[in-house]
């Protein structure tokens, strides 16, 4: 399955293992949801280790820790579609965290409908019978 299949195609492939993956790399990780501040929307799930948390705190953007390139991810930067921290929170067991953002672009998805960004990676809805569809 090709990628764009994989990020914007109709078939259902969860992968299950991911968790396991980051388990295994180098890097000390914790899950980071970006919301928009303004309407709610959650837009993307990443990665961050302290680096990225430090830097997003210090640029006001959301930075994360790429999992599958093992690098620096200040989300934005190729494409311009930054995400402008307004507010970064906690959960309970200070093993996750919530970017609250406004975005500074065309969307937060790095993948494209009719050549425009996605405002968010949440675009697909599961139905019950186990089919996705475009939400």
């Amino acid at each position: 399955m090709s990628d764009k299949e994989l990020e914007e195609g109709l078939a259902l492939r969860l992968d299950f293992g991911k968790l396991r993956k980051i388990a295994s790399g180098t890097a000390d990780v914790i899950p980071a949801v970006a919301q928009d501040a303004q309407t709610g929307e959650v837009l993307i799930l990443g990665y961050v280790n302290e680096l990225a948390l430090q830097t997003a705190l210090r640029e006001k953007k959301a930075t994360f820790w790429s999992t599958s390139r093992n690098e620096l991810w200040i989300k934005g930067l190729t494409s311009g579609d930054f995400l402008e921290l307004l507010e970064v929170r906690v959960n309970c067991e200070q093993n996750s965290i919530l970017y609250k953002v406004r975005p500074a672009g065309q969307g937060a998805c790095h993948t494209k409908e009719n050549g425009k960004a996605r405002s968010g990676c949440y675009y697909r809805r599961l139905r019950a019978d186990g089919t996705l569809e475009k939400a």
